[in-house]
C-alpha cells in the first residue's frame, strides 16, 4: 500500500492528518486544522464532508463542486484565534489551483464542541 501525503500541505499521510477528520475519527481541533481539512476536502471532492464542517446558519442545501478543478496546493498566510480556548477564529489563506489562486480570509465558529466554516471574504 502506498502512503500518500496530505494534500493540505502538512507532512504527514492523508489517512492520519485530514483523512481522519472526513472518515468521521474525530474533529479538527483548531480552526486551522478544519480549514486546511476542508481544503482537502475540496481536493478529494468529499461534498459530504463539507456540507458537514459548514455552520448550519449558512450552509448551502447543496453543494456542486467542478469536477475538472484541480487544486494543486494550499498556503496558510495568518490566523487568529481558532484555538481551543476561542469560539471562533479567522484563517487567511492562498490556495492554488490549475489556472489561478483563490485568496480568501475565512471566518470559523465553534458549535456544540466542534469546529465550523461560517463564510469568507475573498482578498486580492
Amino acid at each position: 500500500m502506498t502512503t500518500r501525503s496530505c494534500p493540505c500541505g502538512l507532512p504527514e499521510a492523508y489517512e492520519s492528518c485530514c483523512g481522519r477528520f472526513h472518515a468521521g475519527a474525530g474533529v479538527a481541533p483548531t480552526a486551522e486544522a478544519l480549514m486546511r481539512s476542508r481544503y482537502s476536502a475540496f481536493v478529494r471532492g468529499d461534498t459530504g464532508y463539507l456540507l458537514r464542517t459548514w455552520h448550519p446558519r449558512t450552509r448551502p442545501a447543496r453543494l456542486d463542486l467542478d469536477p475538472g478543478m484541480r487544486w494543486t496546493g494550499l498556503e496558510v498566510l495568518e490566523t487568529t484565534g481558532g484555538s481551543a480556548f476561542h469560539s471562533a477564529g479567522t484563517v487567511t489563506f492562498r490556495a492554488s489551483y490549475r489556472g489561478g489562486t483563490l485568496h480568501e480570509r475565512s471566518r470559523f465558529e465553534q458549535v456544540d464542541g466542534a469546529w465550523v466554516y461560517v463564510d469568507g471574504d475573498f482578498l486580492d
